[in-house]
């Protein structure tokens, strides 16, 4: 089998492959910090730590590439830890297992990391590369991006001198992003009162999985099912036909994944069990056929499961899944100024039971502050009128598009020249660190581009072999090409 350390260009490849090798999932970063400090520093590079945790490395322009504008080239550390059902993988603990597949390379039952490793390891192989022409540089890398952001919202000002920053965390080779999403995290937690179970019951565990999932940005649009939405459904219309007690539900594992697999326990009368089976495979048939396009390895089991020591009240169950039921999912606004673009969209991440609470988060997503004021008062209202909590914390800014951006037409150009055809020029509605970079750095210019990554944030997730090739020429004449100060 080829390994990755075969593929061109090397030096990135090499890196990538590092990277995997060192557990790196949001929050636990601190491994793979200190080895590329290490690394920096057996090179001779100035590198540095700030307070969060974010690491600056400094390296001089080439000779006669002094007086060019300085580069802040800039990608974060951490990943998105998601596993399917079957795979044992401890993300704070083991490897990445990627291989080459074709024309791409993926990850065995996992996450790949190629958001956002492929532009760390782009970075250091700048850093790497001493036949590379260009300015003065800096690498910036930061940590817990996926997570909240952490690194971002901690940068503070005059720690970097450059004036043009290159973002590497776009995922479409031939797109050129130059405005983001904001976003903002629901969090919302549902008390109940613990009851008894009742006698000559048995406990059931019914469960949704083999759904997609993938990046609530990046493909929240593309109609993909929510396995928490698809639970919600399936037990409200269970419920209004058959009487069950709910003890437990919990779906999905972060608020910018869409969830791929969610499970409720449930306390049912024996002789309503084969009545509700009966319900779920009718409604589960109703669904698989509306997902059939998109979603066509949905799964919906029913199974006997270890019996619980209390279920939830009724009143707290009947408002929880109406709430769920009812709650806003996916895209609500198209962009009216930017045709193909989705300006609004909130994803139903995460469903939890923490003893006597579930606690539910959804992420928030608007290119305009209006929009997304208007999906926190409906998901605040509903959840409120519920009887829950809804607390909105975790905000960030989007990053608003300029349109006469200088860095944005230069690579605009240099695409054009190396490959014949100019760049899609777009906004994303993933969120990018570049909207928080602008508090304290107003004055960058900045762009963001990447190479071809499907299935972020899935075990799905793969990376386009000859895109990487294709970032990596374009990355490598862009910083040569970088005009001088004014």
């Amino acid at each position: 089998m080829t390994a990755l350390t075969d593929l061109s260009p090397n030096l990135l490849w090499f890196f990538f492959d590092k990277i995997c090798s060192i557990p790196h999932p949001s929050k636990h970063e601190a491994a793979l910090s200190a080895w590329i400090q290490n690394w920096a520093r057996e090179q001779g590079l100035s590198v540095m730590e700030d307070k969060v945790g974010n690491l600056i490395i400094k390296k001089p322009a080439t000779p006669g590439m002094e007086d060019r504008k300085g580069v802040v080239l800039q990608a974060h550390i951490d990943m998105v830890p998601q596993a399917n059902a079957d795979t044992d993988h401890d993300f704070t603990r083991d490897p990445i297992r990627a291989y080459v597949d074709g024309e791409w390379v993926r990850a065995t039952g996992t996450t790949l990391g190629a958001d956002n490793g492929i532009g760390a390891a782009a970075c250091l192989a700048v850093l790497a590369d001493n036949s590379l022409v260009h300015g003065p540089l800096e690498v910036l890398l930061t940590i817990d991006e996926e997570a909240g952001m952490t690194g971002a919202f901690g940068l503070e000002p005059g720690l970097l001198e450059g004036e043009i920053l290159l973002n590497t965390d776009s995922e479409q080779d031939g797109e050129v992003y130059m405005g983001c999403a904001g976003g903002i995290d629901a969090n919302i937690r549902l008390a109940f009162e613990p009851t008894a179970v009742p006698a000559d019951h048995q406990a059931l565990r019914l469960s949704v999985k083999g759904l997609r999932g993938g990046h609530s940005g990046v493909n929240i649009h593309q109609d993909r099912g929510n396995a928490n939405k698809l639970l919600a459904r399936l037990l409200l219309t269970a419920s209004e036909n058959v009487t069950l007690h709910l003890a437990q539900m919990e779906g999905g594992t972060l608020r910018n994944a869409i969830p791929r697999e969610a499970s409720a326990l449930l306390w049912v009368a024996q002789k309503d069990v084969d009545a509700l089976q009966q319900q779920i495979a009718e409604h589960g048939a109703l669904l698989q056929t509306e997902l059939k396009e998109i979603d066509s390895f949905l799964e919906i089991s029913l199974q006997s499961a270890s019996a619980p020591t209390e279920v939830m009240d009724a009143d707290s169950q009947r408002r929880l899944l109406a709430a769920l039921v009812a709650c806003p999912n996916g895209v609500i606004r198209m962009s009216q100024a930017i045709a193909g673009v989705v300006e609004t969209s909130t994803n139903l991440g995460v469903i939890k039971t923490i003893d006597h609470e579930i606690f539910i988060q959804c992420l928030i997503r608007s290119l305009n502050n209006e929009g997304r004021r208007y999906v926190e008062q409906m998901t605040h209202s509903l959840f409120t009128l519920a009887g829950a909590r809804c607390e909105l914390s975790g905000g960030y800014p989007g990053w608003a598009p300029d349109p006469a951006s200088p860095i944005m037409q230069q690579l605009r150009d240099t695409h054009q020249a190396l490959f014949g055809e100019l760049p899609k020029i777009m906004v994303i509605h993933a969120g990018l660190e570049c909207g928080l970079f602008k508090a304290n750095y107003p004055h960058w210019d900045m762009v963001s581009f990447g190479p071809t990554i499907q299935g972020a944030h899935s075990p799905d997730e793969k990376v386009h072999i000859p895109a990487v090739a294709r970032f990596w020429q374009l990355l490598s004449k862009l910083l040569a090409e970088i005009p001088r100060r004014d």
